[in-house]
């Protein structure tokens, strides 16, 4: 009897815990991550797979951005062996967070040694990148400013308080104080709030407010949704904010920007979104120039370099926004750039993980001379190995940042910052004066020139030229030899280039190549002048008829046949082709998978055939040379399809080269 009640007692236990980890990945699967960590835990008193449960609770807690708590559950998933393939690298970025970077640069090469061919290639970019960051930490701590730091203890709490900006008199500051509580960290929702700015602080060394913090708008305020780092026109009688995370999307990530206006009674308007916001992005963090004519703000729609990155939309005289640029990959890396910050001399400030750095987030400033961006970090004590982030200038040499840096009030804490000592200050070490002159970078570009086929075979006799894109001129012109190379010829810093490999029985090709984001840190060079060679490999298609292509990323929706916007880039390409081979004529041919009668899937990839044929006429190809022609499903590259990816292979575009 005893026996049998123990073994009842110990199926229950077991139930009880697969109940609690099934409900945790529930709550995960739908971005609540501080609700799923609560099942998580419950979950762990029983016998669950330890290498899914820890990894789980690992994601869980990076997920709401609490690194350090992370560290110790990757560390236990890894010792479980989990097969997670980005258990590694995000192991890493725990273990820098907390200061420990030899941990982390082990982690990472682990990470990018044993990295599937499935890794994205954002990830493994930015963990090669972050890999020479690691490796050169210790030059990178070196750079030390005088600069004296203060927690502004008085307007902090147990909770978030970030991006804090000026309006007049008045600091505004996004804080978790609202009643509800966002199911994604545990803390309550954000919102905007105000205090009066201290008076003289430079003078008196203190940065205390005059006031207890108060809501900011009551007409702005919204309970169950964040809202926060605000920005204010020139005027100050306008608002832009992020809005979102109502819960209502998968993850959490429904962050759009919004605008408000100082109207009549001094009450803000109700918010409106901004056309320029991406409804299946996060856009966030907004910040005008000084002359307030430009808004910059972050965002991870499609098309950047990876994560998170920084844009920047014009504003014409009748307040309407221009359509959103990319600021380019020497501010945008494969990591996360955010929170960005004009300064009135011009500077752009702005916090990245993706550019050398001392910790999750550093802060770094931008200035832009002669046609090159150079990125350099502030330096300690600016930045900590925690998130340092949301930096503004009040004055000449003083302002607030942002950081949830050890020894705060809780989790995310506005900081005073002041350049320069004052009596009460103690000493910071600064940067040796330079005793050589800066040390400089040579950048050239090599390459080979080869079949595009198996095994592939290195082409000689093809005429290259590289082009700046700037003016069309070529830079270099060369043919290539028996082992079908070319190079090395010099490059600028910040430009962007086209080189054009052109073969008689091969069509021609072009391929872009920038030397944006490819600048080499200071920090990592060891010697006066150095010299890097970028090495590009050009495949060639050999031009003959009835040879078939299969275009990568065309893809459309079940039931569809629309162009998405994944596809445009890969029919921009055939657009180039066409244009640099004047005489060719392709059939486009367009194919589905087999869940439809047959009639219908015919009609429906004549109609895709047809729109991807439309959409390279609209290039200005002219329609002659183009066939569309549908399959339906009767030539399937997967035989019997059973997953989703393997019916979207199905669903594909080819072409097919019908004349010479």
């Amino acid at each position: 009897m005893l026996v049998a009640m123990a073994l009842a007692t110990g199926l229950t236990g077991c139930n009880s815990a697969m109940q609690a980890y099934k409900k945790g990945v529930h709550h995960y699967d739908a971005g609540e991550y501080n609700l799923a960590l609560t099942q998580f835990q419950k979950a762990a008193t029983g016998t669950i797979d330890p290498a899914r449960l820890n990894y789980y609770m690992a994601e869980s807690y990076r997920l709401s951005n609490r690194f350090a708590e992370a560290a110790p559950f990757y560390q236990k998933a890894l010792a479980a062996n989990t097969t997670e393939p980005e258990a590694h690298f995000n192991y890493a970025y725990a273990l820098k967070s907390e200061g420990n970077y030899a941990g982390a640069l082990e982690q990472l090469q682990q990470y990018v040694a044993n990295a599937p061919k499935t890794a994205p290639k954002a990830t493994l970019d930015k963990a090669r990148r972050e890999v020479e960051t690691l490796r050169a930490i210790d030059m990178i701590a070196k750079t030390k400013s005088l600069i004296t730091i203060k927690n502004m203890g008085g307007l902090n709490s147990p909770g978030a308080e970030f991006a804090p900006v000026v309006r007049g008199e008045e600091l505004v500051f996004t804080a978790s104080r609202k009643d509800q509580v966002y199911k994604n960290n545990g803390l309550p929702m954000l919102g905007l709030y105000k205090t009066k700015l201290p008076q003289n602080p430079d003078e008196t060394g203190s940065a205390a407010p005059t006031g207890p913090p108060e809501l900011f708008s009551t007409n702005v305020f919204e309970g169950d949704v964040n809202e926060g780092t605000p920005a204010f026109s020139k005027d100050g009688k306008t608002m832009i904010l992020a809005r979102g995370n109502n819960g209502k999307r998968k993850g959490g990530l429904d962050v759009d920007l919004y605008i408000s206006r100082l109207g009549e009674g001094n009450a803000w308007s109700q918010p409106l979104r901004l056309p320029i916001s991406d409804s299946t992005a996060w856009d966030g963090s907004p910040a005008f120039s000084a002359d307030g004519k430009t808004l910059y703000f972050a965002s991870n729609r499609a098309g950047g370099a990876g994560g998170i990155d920084i844009y920047r939309t014009s504003i014409d005289a009748s307040g309407r926004f221009s359509r959103p640029v990319n600021m380019g990959r020497d501010i945008n890396t494969p990591g996360d750039e955010m929170f960005p910050y004009v300064a009135p001399n011009a500077k752009l400030y702005f916090a990245s993980d993706g550019h050398p750095g001392l910790g999750k987030l550093d802060i770094f400033v931008a200035t832009r001379s002669g046609g090159v961006t150079r990125v350099e970090n502030m330096g300690q004590p600016i930045n900590s190995p925690a998130d340092d982030f949301g930096l503004i200038y009040t004055g000449d040499a003083r302002g607030f940042m942002s950081s949830n840096r050890g020894g705060g009030k809780g989790d995310d804490d506005i900081y005073f910052f002041q350049e320069g000592l004052t009596p009460s200050t103690p000493t910071i070490a600064q940067n040796p004066p330079a005793s050589s002159a800066p040390k400089t970078v040579r950048y050239f570009i090599a390459g080979t020139v080869s079949a595009n086929e198996t095994p592939v075979a290195p082409l000689d006799s093809a005429r290259v030229r590289i082009l700046d894109d700037a003016t069309g001129q070529p830079v270099a012109e060369v043919t290539t030899g028996q082992p079908g190379t070319f190079g090395k010829y010099p490059l600028t810093e910040g430009k962007d280039y086209t080189i054009l490999a052109e073969r008689k029985g091969y069509l021609t090709r072009r391929e872009p190549f920038t030397m944006q984001g490819k600048s080499i840190p200071e920090v990592f060079l060891t010697k006066p002048q150095t010299d890097t060679t970028f090495n590009v490999a050009i495949l060639m298609d050999k031009s003959v008829l009835n040879k078939t292509f299969v275009l990568e990323n065309i893809y459309y929706d079940l039931d569809k046949y629309n162009i998405r916007s994944d596809a445009s880039p890969e029919l921009d390409k055939i657009v180039v082709i066409l244009k640099d081979n004047p005489t060719l004529k392709l059939e486009l041919s367009s194919h589905t998978d087999v869940r439809a009668p047959d009639a219908y899937n015919m009609k429906l990839s004549q109609n895709r055939a047809k729109a991807a044929v439309d959409y390279i006429v609209s290039q200005g190809i002219s329609a002659d040379r183009l066939v569309a022609k549908g399959y339906g499903e009767t030539r399937l590259v997967v035989k019997n399809a059973k997953t989703e990816e393997e019916h979207q292979r199905n669903r594909r575009t080819e072409i097919k080269i019908l004349e010479l």
